[in-house]
């Protein structure tokens, strides 16, 4: 069983006012895409305002329905469900205010944010509806760039990652931590992950996992020139400034895997704990390491 602390449960019934769902699926997935056409007929014989996302829109042939942008669903919508893999969840939550649940349901890929099964799905909804279910507030980062075409802000859920195209050279980069200097890292790239992204692109590149709800981040270099240097566990309460100490090119920064930025070598990314969190609904019968176990495949024999 989770903490009281790691663990939030709603037990009182939503406001009335709370009458808007929104819904992403993957759109690659047919299977996706049929429960997302089978939810929404579903809560609109309920009463209940349906949103989409302009591509589940667009893939179920929907002329006449709620349309939005990813980054717009979330906002206009009282509770948002979203059909696939961690990679579309994070397309939409990540833009999500605090108190819209989020429900993740796994349709078959590796997802580790979307945990909910598909026949447990009807279940945990009813649950959410009715305001009796289990979800944990994730932490996010906001991600401020600084160069020449002045500054561009992003919010992740996962990870913010500096990375080099397939030609380019090593990176050399300076982090300062708290104002800190740390170190000068020559590597592939740098992650910088939130603990939800821990199990993303940083447990690939051999940084640890953190368990969702601690208050850290965590900063891992990519293949790095010197094998001293280490991912590194921090307070999460702290700021985080990164500089590429010459002019590069194709070196890239990506955002949650979603969207991504040419870098030049001028800018300055500074990243901090963002001011808000994402509510991700919890599946009723397993728990963190249940999910670790499953996706990681812990403790089976050959």
């Amino acid at each position: 069983m989770r903490s009281a602390d790691a663990r939030r449960r709603a037990s009182v019934r939503p406001p009335t006012q709370m009458t808007s769902i929104g819904i992403c699926a993957k759109i690659g997935s047919k299977r996706a895409l049929e429960a997302a056409a089978s939810t929404a007929r579903s809560m609109i014989r309920r009463g209940f305002q349906v949103n989409f996302d302009l591509s589940t829109a667009h893939a179920l042939h929907l002329d006449d329905a709620r349309e939005f942008t990813k980054p717009e669903l979330a906002p206009n919508s009282d509770y948002l469900i979203v059909f696939g893999g961690d990679g579309t969840l994070l397309s939409v939550a990540r833009h999500a205010p605090p108190h819209v649940p989020v429900i993740g349901v796994n349709m078959g890929t590796l997802g580790f944010i979307t945990e909910i099964r598909a026949k447990e799905f009807e279940t945990v909804l009813e649950n959410v509806l009715a305001g009796d279910y289990a979800s944990e507030d994730r932490v996010t980062l906001d991600v401020s760039v600084s160069g020449p075409n002045g500054e561009l802000r992003y919010r992740v859920l996962n990870d913010a990652v500096i990375n080099k195209g397939a030609l380019a050279r090593i990176v050399t980069m300076t982090v300062e931590v708290g104002g800190h200097f740390v170190s000068t890292f020559r590597s592939d790239g740098l992650i910088v992950c939130t603990p939800t992204g821990s199990t993303a692109y940083n447990l690939s590149a051999g940084g640890p996992i953190i368990y969702p709800t601690m208050k850290a981040v965590v900063i891992t270099p990519i293949c790095p020139h010197m094998l001293t240097n280490r991912p590194i566990v921090l307070s999460d309460d702290q700021p985080i400034d990164i500089r590429l100490v010459a002019p590069v090119r194709e070196v890239f920064l990506t955002l949650d895997g979603q969207e991504g930025i040419a870098l030049h070598g001028s800018e300055r990314i500074h990243i901090t704990k963002a001011a808000t969190t994402i509510r991700i609904v919890q599946s009723p019968d397993k728990n963190y390491f249940d999910v670790l176990r499953n996706k990681l495949k812990w403790g089976e024999g050959k």
